[in-house]
């Protein structure tokens, strides 16, 4: 938290000590996420595909999804902590162990005049030093609302990927979706915009597991399966939020 102390001395001049910087000890916990499909053993043997792998593949699905929604709002019980789990603070007040942001200019939505003011604020407000790996993260429903967008001379904010192999940008920043980022609505959070890879710690401890029980519930045979992750903001000042309000 913060940096070393320094000052500007003449050659004779006394050396005091300089302020030090600061540790604060973060936590993650992780949790685990479990899923114990069954099939009967008939199945198993007679079925012309792999059933197993089939179950496995749809196991790793559900995984992945509600991984994804803990990573966004999860309240860090036996699950991840989501970035939009902590406390928040307008960003002019911002201190750490809270997330910052700005405001889109109206109660519900974005401001009827000029509504693209919001995302230059919010761009701006993320540190110059973060901003150089930052990219955008809202819903499909909010990024249909935010690609209308023009500036000044008639230009829309959003812009198409340059390539096959890049994504479309706002302000030169990459745009990801993930619907489960909240639509707008009064105090909601629909935008946020971060250094993320530098903002938000993801631990996957051992990958995925798969017990395969034959004997428990003849005739059928389960395969539990199991995951340990956690999440949760380690940098507070790498994210920041844009806020539907005035």
């Amino acid at each position: 938290m913060g940096g070393a102390g320094s000052g500007w001395v003449g050659e004779k001049d006394a050396r005091p000590e300089t302020a030090n910087p600061t540790l604060r000890e973060l936590v993650f916990n992780t949790a685990e996420i479990y899923a114990n499909p069954a099939a009967t053993q008939t199945l198993l043997d007679d079925a012309r595909v792999d059933i197993a792998a089939w179950l496995a593949e749809e196991v790793a699905t559900t995984f992945a999804e509600q991984e994804g929604a803990a990573f966004i709002s999860g309240d860090g019980k036996n699950k991840p902590r989501g970035i939009l789990a902590y406390d928040t603070v307008a960003n002019g007040s911002y201190a750490w162990g809270k997330i910052g942001f700005t405001a889109t200019g109206a109660a519900a939505a974005f401001a009827g005049t000029d509504p693209a003011d919001a995302l230059i604020a919010l761009f701006y407000s993320l540190k110059q030093g973060y901003r150089n790996g930052a990219s955008w993260l809202t819903s499909d429903a909010v990024m249909e609302t935010v690609r209308k967008f023009k500036d000044g001379q008639g230009n829309y904010l959003w812009a198409p990927p340059s390539g096959p192999a890049n994504v479309a940008t706002i302000l030169g920043k990459p745009v990801a979706t993930d619907d489960n980022m909240p639509a707008l609505g009064a105090n909601a959070f629909p935008v946020a915009f971060g250094n993320f890879s530098r903002g938000y710690l993801i631990i996957d401890r051992f990958g995925i597991r798969v017990l395969r029980d034959p004997y428990t519930n003849k005739p059928y045979v389960h395969f539990y399966t199991t995951k340990r992750v956690g999440g949760g903001v380690q940098n507070f000042e790498a994210i920041k939020l844009l806020k539907c309000s005035v």
